[in-house]
């Protein structure tokens, strides 16, 4: 009896042993692929559990968490959520996150290890921390001056500060109020089939996610190339362009919208904005050179975050003369999103030197300790300082007595460039309404914003937007903001 008895507790014990190595292997070899299973809906339940971190401008939340009661307990709510939209994204518990939401997610979700209190601590417990905070570097009355200028128009603003790389200002309209995309249930779903149903595309992030054809903005990069390969080297003198312009290879003429483009400077060029002159200094510098200039402002370069991904501006690498002509007036497949545009006139605004452009100023814990900061870093060396400076004064004039005088403002130095792109099937589409700029104050040592405005429907004929009269005020308006800051 006592060996059969023997026999059960072995048996037994070799179960419970059995039981135990199921258990471990379970908990410990197996655990993150059942966390990943989507039928496991623990994982979705606790990360609804506690509030989500915040994202701050100017020290102040721009989004919150509210308690619903259900399951999926803590819902995102967003203050002012049209205005930040293209800054914060949304948080959703049916369709995910976007932009600051999803790059900053394991900081605001409490997941990422930095938050922890000691190393592997989240691992070891198999817990999270309370969200942490996304500090950003949008400045309130700047966002709020791009977004009433657009004025629900379809178009796009960005700003930054040309000797950091702050990001400023980035606003895309018309918007959306992402709190409508937080929780669940058929209201949710509804706003998400109407907003992607809509012909206005509120959720398309037009600052940073959108390219245009630059247009005559572009004219700064060219210039740029044709002084640092001295193809031009006094910007005052005559050049040898014929106006009209007979494009390379062809019987096809460039016309001008300006008058006395005929062997004008590169000053005049770009004062009036002559496309006969820097498409025939853009064929002078050639293909090898166009690419490299633009490459050095950022064209090309599909790795660009800020932390969101940013759609990659592109500058053909591979072009027959003709096609490098259109390119050089911003045309052809040359396009841009308002961001790169914004940080052409950046390098012109701080010397030549481009700063990486980036949005997340530092990240916190709940307490307020600093995580991680975003240190200013240089992204390129776009152009020779002495290109730079002759640059400045040449976009300076444009906005003294050229086509960018909308842009003046009183007690400040300003320097743009103004652009027409033209697109749609033979060109039939409306022109959209382009403008760069940069704003300095009087005696002050560097210069407070650069900036990019795109109007796509522009209710304007075409020589009104190449003077300016729709972008160019609300450039105005931002750097206005930026300098009484």
């Amino acid at each position: 009896m006592i060996r059969y008895i023997r026999h059960a507790a072995a048996f037994c014990l070799l179960l419970l042993v059995a039981l135990l190595v199921n258990a471990a292997r379970v908990q410990v070899f197996e655990a993150d692929a059942l966390d990943d299973n989507p039928a496991n809906r623990r994982t979705t339940i606790d990360r609804y559990d506690r509030p989500r971190g915040n994202i701050l401008v100017g020290g102040r939340s721009v989004t919150g968490s509210k308690d619903t009661g259900e399951q999926l307990a803590y819902e995102r709510t967003y203050r002012d959520g049209p205005l930040y939209a293209p800054v914060t994204g949304y948080a959703s518990q049916t369709y995910g996150t976007t932009l600051i939401e999803n790059a900053e997610d394991a900081v605001l979700s409490g997941t990422d290890p930095m938050l922890a209190p000691l190393p592997f601590w989240n691992e070891i417990t198999r817990d999270r921390q309370p969200g942490g905070d996304v500090v950003t570097t949008v400045n309130d009355s700047m966002q709020r001056a791009a977004y009433e200028g657009l004025g629900g128009r379809r178009g796009a603003v960005a700003a930054v500060e040309p000797t950091t790389g702050k990001i400023l200002a980035l606003v895309s309209t018309p918007s959306y109020d992402p709190e409508r995309l937080s929780g669940t249930g058929s209201s949710v779903t509804d706003a998400w089939r109407e907003l992607n149903a809509s012909t206005s595309q509120p959720m398309l992030n037009r600052a940073i996610r959108q390219t245009y054809p630059p247009g005559s903005t572009f004219k700064i990069v060219t210039a740029a190339a044709a002084l640092d390969a001295e193809v031009v080297t006094d910007p005052d003198a005559a050049t040898d362009t014929p106006s009209p312009y007979v494009l390379p290879g062809t019987s096809t003429t460039l016309p001008n919208e300006a008058r006395g483009c005929e062997q004008a400077s590169l000053a005049e060029a770009i004062r009036v904005s002559c496309n006969t002159v820097m498409a025939h200094l853009g064929v002078e510098v050639g293909l090898d050179g166009m690419v490299e200039a633009a490459e050095k402002f950022g064209f090309n370069d599909s790795g660009l975050k800020i932390p969101s991904g940013v759609a990659r501006s592109n500058f053909d690498t591979d072009m027959s003369d003709d096609q490098l002509a259109q390119s050089a007036i911003g045309q052809f497949n040359t396009t841009a999103t308002p961001l790169q545009m914004a940080m052409v006139a950046s390098a012109v605004a701080n010397g030549g030197d481009l700063m990486y452009p980036h949005l997340v100023d530092r990240t916190t814990t709940h307490s307020g300790s600093t995580v991680h900061t975003t240190g200013s870093r240089s992204y390129h060396r776009a152009m020779n300082p002495m290109t730079a400076m002759r640059l400045r004064q040449m976009m300076t004039d444009v906005v003294q007595d050229g086509t960018g005088t909308n842009a003046a403002i009183d007690g400040a130095t300003v320097g743009g460039k103004t652009g027409t792109a033209q697109h749609g099937v033979d060109n039939s589409g409306l022109p959209y309404a382009w403008f760069i700029a940069w704003a300095q104050a009087e005696g002050s040592a560097r210069p407070a914003v650069a900036v990019a405005v795109v109007v796509e429907d522009a209710s304007a004929d075409r020589a009104d937007i190449s003077g300016g009269g729709n972008a160019a005020p609300i450039a105005r308006s931002v750097m206005e903001a930026a300098l009484e800051d």
